[in-house]
């Protein structure tokens, strides 16, 4: 491991911990919970044999990228860009509990747990971190494999009880693991400056067992597997937001099983197993790993504070890393929870006017179609002070007949637009790019921002969303005019 001060990853490290074990225990983090006898779900990659017997699993990894060598970089455009690789996983290893036979503590025998000094100690999968470096290799020196182990181990450790005397031990296995990165480097437009980079992670472990069910493999699996890269004498181009002139040579980029996006400054790269947009962070609020399945941190802390001391006990035992868990949750302040609970943007009110208002009442809606004049408008009720962020508290604005000029056209309700999101607010924007969609309103929030609210043409789900007054918002910019209403079909 290269020394953290001058890690080139470092900046992604937070982030891929949150990837690494994102799911390794779940609440409520007791071995006995049915959520953790399923385990390991996340980039997952056990070995070839098994995978293509098995049907529903992989053996391999792949993440491409783009680089464009020197920009903005000082470095001459002619140089060739570095890369630095690494790999990192999880391996799993089997906790077993062993308690002693005799008082001279010469024996051990297996048990189905151990109670000691109020911790209850089960059998238990645990993860070992692996990692793997590869040293830096140059676009111009061609393809690179690196192939790796992992040893098998059997190791004990001995149990103690408060007063000192030797009351078990845990046994703890890990089975070997092989595998191989492979780095290729290609020039997709050779009328263009940009370079792809491809690391693909495999299993080669040889599989010699006889059952295809999950829990048979995971032993011998990468699991949770990532892939960082970093680029000296070039960046990285966003495969989420591309510049216009790199768009074509990032659509032809393919990666299987891994979704790389950009860590900090435009020189490194973190590909997971999980989706993630550029440049994400781990909140600043947020105290420490909670690993159950990006679950709001509030919710899960209180839900911790609610375990029975017995359920707390199993936790403790079950690892480490759950026992972390319900320390800092019991040992959490007020202060250190009130900042879990959310953030206020300061804004400026609306200015204060006299208000009427008329009362709407909810309808049922039965028709086959709906017209966007169906949707109804609810108002606050009669006598009742409007919020401040009640459209109606200006009474010169309502968003069902407000309009947004859009590349020369007049975009309001009921406008065939085409769905051109960039902004990447959600995932879901990957898929609906380039949808046709029709306009419900334009809405404006407490910045000034103007925002259209849409509903898909193709939407199976559209006649459901309206009468829940349900809505699709993207900006100005993420929508193209269809003036041509043949356009729309």
């Amino acid at each position: 491991m290269s020394d953290p001060a001058l890690d080139r990853f470092a900046t992604a490290r937070s982030v891929a911990d949150a990837v690494l074990y994102e799911g390794y225990v779940l609440y409520p983090y007791r071995a006995s919970s049915r959520k953790n006898q399923v385990r390991f779900q996340w980039g997952v990659l056990t070995p070839r044999q098994f995978a293509e017997a098995e049907g529903s699993e992989r053996w391999s990894m792949r993440t491409e990228c783009l680089v464009e060598p020197g920009a903005g970089t000082g470095v001459d455009d002619e140089a060739e860009p570095v890369i630095s690789v690494r790999i990192r996983c999880l391996q799993a290893q089997h906790r077993s509990i062993e308690g002693v036979t005799d008082t001279d503590g010469g024996g051990f025998a297996p048990v189905d747990y151990l109670e000691i000094d109020g911790t209850l100690h089960v059998d238990w999968d645990e993860a070992v971190d692996q990692v793997v470096d590869v040293a830096p290799v140059s676009l111009s020196g061609g393809d690179h494999i690196e192939v790796f182990s992992f040893p098998g181990s059997i190791d004990t450790e001995t149990i103690t009880s408060a007063d000192g005397a030797v009351v078990g031990r845990f046994v703890r296995q890990r089975e070997p693991i092989e595998g191989e990165v492979r780095i290729t480097f290609g020039r997709p437009d050779a009328a263009l400056p940009y370079r792809t980079v491809s690391v693909a992670v495999e299993n080669t472990t040889a599989w010699t067992g006889s059952g295809l069910h999950r829990d048979d493999a995971m032993s011998r699996s990468l699991i949770a597997v990532h892939t960082m890269l970093a680029v000296d004498g070039g960046r990285f181009i966003s495969l989420l937001d591309p510049p216009p002139e790199a768009e074509s040579v990032v659509s032809a980029c393919r990666s299987d099983g891994s979704y790389p996006v950009l860590i900090g400054a435009d020189d490194v790269v973190l590909a997971s197993p999980i989706i993630l947009y550029d440049h994400p962070e781990v909140a600043e609020q947020s105290p420490g790993d909670l690993y159950d399945s990006l679950e709001i941190d509030e919710i899960l802390a209180l839900r911790v504070m609610t375990l029975t001391d017995e359920e707390k006990s199993e936790a403790r035992g079950t690892d480490a890393r759950a026992a972390a868990i319900i320390d800092r949750c019991d040992e959490m302040t007020a202060e250190t929870l009130s900042r879990l609970h959310g953030q206020m943007k300061p804004v400026t009110p609306f200015a204060s006017e006299p208000f009427a208002s008329e009362s709407f009442a909810s309808e049922s809606f039965a028709s086959e179609s709906f017209d966007f004049d169906e949707i109804p408008q609810f108002g606050a009720m009669p006598g009742a002070e409007p919020p401040w962020w009640d459209p109606e508290v200006d009474a010169s604005y309502d968003p069902w007949t407000e309009s947004v000029w859009v590349a020369g056209v007049e975009i309001t309700k009921g406008s065939a637009v085409r769905l051109r999101p960039s902004h990447r607010a959600d995932a879901h924007d990957i898929f609906l790019k380039g949808m046709a969609a029709t306009v419900a309103g334009v809405f404006s929030d407490v910045d000034g921002d103007q925002h259209i609210a849409v509903t898909v043409d193709d939407d199976p789900a559209t006649q459901e969303l309206l009468w829940q007054g349900r809505f699709l918002f993207f900006h100005p910019d993420e929508v193209e005019p269809l003036v041509d209403q043949d356009q729309a079909r």
